[in-house]
């Protein structure tokens, strides 16, 4: 037995309750992190207020979707939680993607973008994501197809053209990017918008308040569900400050999901990485906010928290939670729901010519 397992349970016999919440604290600081109060910076990137503006206005800008109608905050609501909050057979979602939408909050803390970690960072994401065209993408729960590469170098020059006959955003890039001749460029779209996310942070959840020593931050429930969650074995992939998003992971480790969870015909990481050990890996999922980014999993195959929980002990621990177990379990993370961000929408700059002509 572990050092710290026998001074916890030596507490525990001693102290009694304040004992033992000290130890379950002492436990919970070695597997996560509260979330910082201060946005973390994007290394290699400097964010100045006026990036920050035009990034906060390309993200809400439907003008840089190649069908002209679709921006950012369209599939990353931050009224609910980052996410588009739809099932995945209809939407946005289902045809940019073909998976479910991952919420952009907190999105900057996760070791890659996107359910299969196609995206290094958030500014890999953004240039991968942004000129998408609903038009070019086949509607499948496997995933993209990919667009051709020609056509997207095209939609990236057909943006820069357009926001280049918009006063207002000239005027908008010259600022964020004083250094340099030609500031509207697609690089500087993708920087922009990517320094405008990494603010979009949710810390003080009563799990952080209760990381930092407000006993009072979680309810009995909440503090039982902490221990399940660790004792079951949750912990291996759900960890660090996004309590997720560090990882890939095989779905169905111990037991295979029904079809509904996992199609057959997206193979996950496999067809990033084409090595045989990522066939069905994902990306590990942040928890934070999760009660606000329902449907669940990459297929969007439930709204039902209690079920996603049941479905990965199943299939991930091998362990049949009970309901009580359950309702524990979803107490807890209840308890990663932090503060949501504030943010005034931007008014866009108007057109002042007509439009580049979209790709049909």
């Amino acid at each position: 037995m572990r050092l710290s397992s026998i001074v916890s349970l030596v507490a525990l016999l001693v102290g009694g309750p304040a004992f033992a919440e000290a130890g379950l604290r002492d436990r919970a600081k070695e597997l996560f992190e509260p979330i910082p109060t201060a946005p973390p910076a994007i290394p290699g990137e400097t964010a100045t207020p006026e990036k920050l503006a035009l990034g906060k206005m390309l993200y809400f800008e439907p003008r840089l979707s190649g069908s002209g109608d679709v921006s950012c905050a369209d599939c990353h609501n931050l009224s609910m939680g980052g996410v588009d909050g739809g099932a995945l057979s209809g939407g946005h979602n289902a045809q940019l993607a073909g998976r479910e939408v991952l919420t952009v909050l907190n999105a900057i803390f996760n070791k890659a973008q996107y359910w299969d970690g196609r995206a290094a960072n958030l500014s890999d994401q953004v240039v991968n994501s942004v000129m998408a065209n609903p038009k070019a993408m086949l509607k499948t729960r496997g995933g993209p197809m990919p667009i051709n590469p020609t056509e997207h170098a095209i939609a990236k020059q057909r943006a820069v053209e357009q926001f280049k006959k918009i006063p207002g955003y000239v005027a908008a890039f010259k600022q964020a990017f004083p250094e340099q001749s030609d500031p509207v460029a697609y690089d500087n779209i993708g920087r922009a918008i990517a320094l405008f996310e990494a603010t979009l942070i949710t810390p003080d959840a009563p799990f952080d308040r209760w990381l930092k020593g407000d006993d009072q931050a979680l309810s009995d429930a909440q503090k039982d569900g902490l221990k399940l969650f660790i004792e079951k074995g949750c912990v291996t992939c759900h960890n660090g400050v996004n309590v997720g998003g560090g990882m890939y992971a095989r779905f169905g480790v111990v037991k295979q999901p029904t079809a509904e969870f996992l199609p057959p015909d997206d193979l996950g990481r496999f067809a990033v990485t084409k090595a045989v050990a990522d066939k069905y890996a994902f990306k590990v999922p942040s928890l934070r906010n999760v009660e606000l980014t329902a449907p669940y999993f990459h297929t969007g195959a439930t709204f039902d928290l209690k079920k996603a929980v049941a479905v990965m002990g199943e299939s991930q621990l091998g362990v049949e939670l009970s309901a009580d177990e359950t309702d524990k379990i979803v107490a807890f993370l209840d308890s990663l729901t932090g503060r949501q961000p504030e943010v005034v929408l931007p008014i866009l700059p108007p057109r002042t010519a007509p439009p580049v002509s979209q790709a049909q």
